[in-house]
């Protein structure tokens, strides 16, 4: 007969070896936001703390999809970045904190697949997307920042538009994800397909006089470029309302 005693050491072992590794991985998924400190032990954590060969979390696994959609809540930077009773100046350097932890971000999905397509890219996608969104408040926090440190708001002109060309440059980065549109499923090019409807319009709202010959000619060299119809749809209607707010001038 078996020894009852070593039964039960057994099952405490088996306990300490499934507890630990539950917890070799830890995120504060039950915080309902995520502050500065949180992303930065995030970014760390899935940037370096996982095996070459260990699976990240996504959103197609019912136990990690979690993780990952704390990462990429835009809510986490909405909840300081809207809220006007706290002064620009802090909330300026809130954005900032975020925008280098999010840079951080970028790196985490990029792996691929032997067949040149990416493994995480939905996921990939989506910290794309945070970044888009955090870009819109974050440039406009430090410009409102510039025009009220200034006696004369026409003396940094200069800085401000400059500052809208660079968030305006970032935008364009983004597009050359259409480069690599055969490395997405079906579901991360209608992803990039939404991204341009979303925040490209939402960047031109906002900035409807600015200078977009480059995103026009970029736009141009995408729609030629791209084979998905979703995509060409929305860079069509992309630069049909930049070219509706240059009329409009």
């Amino acid at each position: 007969m078996i020894n009852t005693k070593y039964i039960l050491v057994l099952f405490l072992s088996f306990l300490v070896i499934s507890c630990s590794e539950k917890e070799k991985h830890s995120f504060p998924t039950e915080k309902r936001f995520w502050d500065i400190k949180d992303y930065e032990a995030a970014s760390l954590e899935l940037n370096y703390g996982y095996e070459v060969d260990e699976k990240l979390p996504s959103f197609d696994d019912p136990e990690t999809s979690i993780i990952v959609k704390k990462l990429v809540d835009h809510e986490n930077y909405k909840i300081v970045l809207n809220d006007n009773e706290l002064g620009i100046k802090h909330r300026n350097g809130i954005a900032e904190k975020f925008f280098v932890r999010w840079k951080e971000m970028t790196n985490i999905y990029q792996a691929m697949d032997l067949q040149d397509n990416y493994l995480y890219g939905k996921e990939q996608l989506a910290v794309y997307e945070f970044g888009l969104g955090l870009q819109l408040r974050y440039f406009k926090l430090g410009n409102d920042v510039i025009l009220e440190n200034s006696d004369d708001p026409n003396s940094v002109n200069y800085h401000v538009n400059s500052n809208i060309q660079n968030l305006i440059g970032n935008f364009i980065n983004y597009l050359d994800n259409i480069n690599e549109e055969k490395a997405y499923s079906d579901e991360g090019k209608i992803m990039i397909s939404n991204a341009i409807d979303t925040y490209f319009t939402d960047l031109v709202k906002l900035y409807p006089n600015a200078d977009y010959r480059a995103m026009i000619r970029k736009i141009d060299l995408m729609k030629a470029k791209s084979e998905s119809q979703d995509i060409k749809n929305s860079l069509t209607k992309l630069k049909q309302l930049i070219d509706s707010k240059n009329t409009q001038e």
